[in-house]
């Protein structure tokens, strides 16, 4: 009998360590194979469900993402609702877009786009460019203001920590912002902006995506919304905007292809195609671009890329520092020109973009935040290289 029992718990022993052993495989194979979470996609900016329809039937066999990025669409809530079905039923994941929140309903739906959609809902994208916009406003000479920049205007700080308060303070007691995250499960809130990405995350965005567009440095942007991301502990991506002014607006197939390939290999969890005004039936989207996101979508399904570029090096710049990094002569917080340290900085970058990109991220002195435990090697603005 004492033989029997001994022989049973031998096997109960022998299988549970045959399920510790499975389970084991079975994670290190899936982390081994490269499955990353990642989305992909195409913004719509148009005002019908037909045309949205048009879209997602033309995208959906190679995105996962659709970005609901019309104002129109945005006030319309049985529209808003047909989009958002459609696209969830074919297979994509929805962030709506949000410029105010001046319709009664608009609240209640944010509060319950979860139970409608699931984790098909990932967030919302509330207003756009909030940092440079406040960078670059022109202030009219008459004429109405937006409340929030006539507050900036009538309470202008007068140094950079004043103006780097005022900006994170004001957006976080924005009464939009605060409607947003005080909800029953506050949902991502996304943006996209294309300078000073650190200060957005501190004024309460979970989700930055860097504007990748006009003659932008593509590597100085992802050393800084990379960073910022990193730093604290949020996530970015990366919106593939204008080349142009006019018509056809967006860079060609291929480079629009090295563009999401260059985002995705660096880490980034979110590609968006911007796709305004409509100039054809699918917006600004011609064949060749339709192709690129194919053949991206090929590309991250055969070969997985699953250990993305991650910085071993990191720049530190002066605290509340909001200086924009175009160009040497850029503008700080909109109000100031460039001071004495915008020279150094600019070819500190430079030198250290050169010899470390993309293995390099950008960042603010913070005493909030601990850069030692994530980059090994660390140069302040003001090294001697």
């Amino acid at each position: 009998m004492q033989a029997k029992r001994f022989f049973a718990l031998f096997i109960v022993l022998l299988m549970a360590l045959s399920i510790v052993v499975f389970f084991y495989h079975l994670d290190r194979t899936s982390r081994e194979s490269g499955v990353r979470e990642f989305y992909v996609g195409v913004t719509f900016s148009s005002n019908t469900t037909a045309e949205a329809r048009l879209l997602i039937d033309r995208v959906k066999n190679y995105t996962n993402l659709l970005i609901v990025q019309s104002g129109p669409v945005s006030k319309n809530e049985p529209i808003l609702n047909e989009i958002c079905d459609y696209a969830a039923n074919a297979g994509l994941n929805i962030i709506v877009y949000f410029g105010s929140l001046d319709r009664p309903w608009q609240p209640t739906w944010i509060d319950t786009a979860r139970q409608r959609w699931g984790n098909q809902f990932l967030g919302v994208y509330f207003f756009d460019e909030p940092a440079g916009i406040i960078l670059d406003y022109e202030f009219p000479s008459g004429g109405p203001l937006d409340p929030y920049y006539e507050a900036f205007l009538l309470n202008s700080p007068k140094n950079y920590e004043g103006m780097a308060d005022f900006f994170v303070n004001g957006w976080q007691a924005m009464p939009e912002m605060h409607t947003i995250k005080s909800g029953p499960i506050p949902p991502v809130t996304f943006t996209s902006d294309y300078v000073l990405y650190w200060f957005d995350y501190l004024a309460g965005y979970d989700v930055m995506l860097a504007q990748f567009g006009w003659n932008h440095s593509r590597v100085q942007d992802i050393a800084l919304v990379r960073g910022a991301a990193n730093v604290q502990n949020k996530s970015w991506g990366v919106i593939i905007t204008w080349t142009f002014d006019d018509p056809p607006y967006l860079e060609g197939g291929n480079e629009l292809y090295q563009d999401m390939l260059m985002a995705y290999e660096n880490g980034a969890e979110y590609i968006a195609v911007f796709n305004y005004p409509k100039i054809n039936d699918y917006g600004i989207l011609k064949q060749e671009h339709f192709e690129a996101l194919e053949r991206f979508w090929h590309e991250i399904q055969t070969n997985s890329h699953c250990n993305p570029n991650s910085a071993h090096t990191v720049l530190v710049l002066p605290k509340n520092y909001g200086w924009g990094m175009r160009n040497p002569n850029d503008t700080i917080w909109g109000l100031w020109g460039a001071d004495e340290n915008s020279l150094q900085i600019w070819n500190v970058s430079r030198t250290l973009l050169t010899r470390y990109a993309p293995y390099i991220d950008i960042v603010y002195e913070d005493a909030r935040f601990s850069l030692k435990d994530k980059y090994s090697k660390i140069y302040y603005w003001n090294s001697t290289l």
